[in-house]
C-alpha cells in the first residue's frame, strides 16, 4: 500500500489515508488500494469492523487535481453509453479508465460484510465527503469540514453519492449541498442527519474504536447479514420482498449461530459463535455475494 496505512488491532481494521503532505487527496493509487482493502477485509474473518480516518490534519481534501491530462484518469477517446457500461462492467479498461473510481470504492464499501465507520478528523471535500456516504457511520471531529463541491468545479457528483446522500439527509438538503457546493461544519452535518456524533479532536479515534467494539459483540455472520439486509431491503419496492429475504436469513441462521445464541442466553453464558462472515450459512452466501 503506497497511499494507505493498514493496522489490524483485535478485530478492528484501521484504514488510514496516508498522503498527509497532500491532505490525503485521492489519486488513482488510493482508489485502487481502498477498493482492494475493503474487498479483502470483507472476506477476512480476523476483521470485525473497519475504521477509516486520515493521517495528518485532513481526512481527504478531494481528488488530486495535479495529475497531467485528464485529472480523473479517464480515457477521453472512449465513447461509453449505459449499455456498454453494463455489458463490459468488469473489463479491465472499462474498470480502470472509464468507470468512476470513487464509485468503485463506494460499491466495495456497500458490498462489504463488516461495519464501517468514518472517523472524519478534518477536511472531507469532494470524494473525501462522498466516500463516507457508503460507510455505516460518520463520527466527526469538531475540526471537520465537509463539502460536495462538484458543481463549482464543473463536474458531476460521484462515488454513488446521488444514491446515498438523499437517503441520509433527504432530497432537499442533498440538492442544497450539491448545487451550492457550500462547505459546512460538523454541527451542520449532525443537524441534517449526516454525522452520527461530534468529538474533540484528541478523543475522536478513541471514541470511534469504543463504538466499533460495540458493533462486533454478536455473531459475525448475523452482523454481516443484518448490515446487508438493512442497506439493501430499504430500497426494495414492497415489504413482501424484504419478508422473503428475512425469511431465508432467519431460517438459515436459526440452524447454526441462532441455536448457540439462544442456548447461551438461556444458560446465562457468553455465546461461542462459529458461523463466519466469509462463508455465510445456507443460501445466504448466494443472497449476499
Amino acid at each position: 500500500m503506497s497511499t494507505l496505512q493498514l493496522d489490524l488491532d483485535d478485530r478492528i481494521l484501521w484504514i488510514r489515508l496516508n498522503r498527509p503532505d497532500h491532505l490525503n487527496s485521492f489519486d488513482v493509487a488510493m482508489g485502487d488500494e481502498l477498493e482492494a482493502a475493503f474487498r479483502d477485509a470483507s472476506r477476512n474473518d480476523a476483521v470485525g469492523a473497519i475504521i477509516v480516518t486520515g493521517n495528518g490534519k485532513a481526512f481527504c481534501a478531494g481528488a488530486d487535481l495535479t495529475r497531467e491530462g485528464n485529472v480523473f484518469a479517464l480515457d477521453e477517446t472512449a465513447e461509453p453509453d449505459l449499455d456498454m457500461l453494463r455489458e463490459r462492467f468488469d473489463e479491465p479498461h472499462v474498470r480502470d479508465f472509464i468507470r468512476d473510481k470513487g464509485g468503485r470504492v463506494a460499491l466495495a464499501i456497500h458490498e462489504c460484510r463488516k461495519p464501517v465507520i468514518a472517523a472524519i478528523n478534518g477536511a472531507a471535500v469532494g470524494v473525501g465527503a462522498t466516500m463516507t456516504l457508503a460507510m455505516d457511520f460518520r463520527m466527526a471531529s469538531t475540526e471537520a469540514r465537509m463539502g460536495f463541491v462538484f458543481a463549482r468545479l464543473g463536474v458531476a457528483p460521484e462515488a454513488c453519492s446521488t444514491w446515498f446522500l438523499p437517503r441520509l439527509v433527504g432530497m432537499q438538503q442533498a440538492l442544497e449541498w450539491g448545487l451550492t457546493g457550500d462547505i459546512f461544519d460538523a454541527e451542520t452535518g449532525k443537524a441534517a442527519g449526516l454525522i452520527r456524533s461530534i468529538h474533540e479532536p484528541d478523543q475522536l479515534l478513541t471514541d470511534a474504536e469504543a463504538f466499533a467494539r460495540r458493533l462486533i459483540k454478536g455473531s459475525p455472520a448475523a452482523t454481516a447479514v443484518t448490515r446487508q439486509m438493512l442497506r439493501r431491503n430499504a430500497a426494495l419496492p414492497d415489504p413482501v420482498e424484504a419478508h422473503l429475504i428475512e425469511t431465508l436469513a432467519m431460517f438459515d441462521l436459526s440452524r447454526s449461530d441462532g441455536k448457540e445464541g439462544v442456548a447461551a442466553f438461556m444458560e446465562k453464558r457468553k455465546a461461542v459463535f462459529t458461523d463466519k462472515a466469509s462463508a455465510l450459512p445456507g443460501r445466504l452466501e448466494d443472497l449476499f455475494p
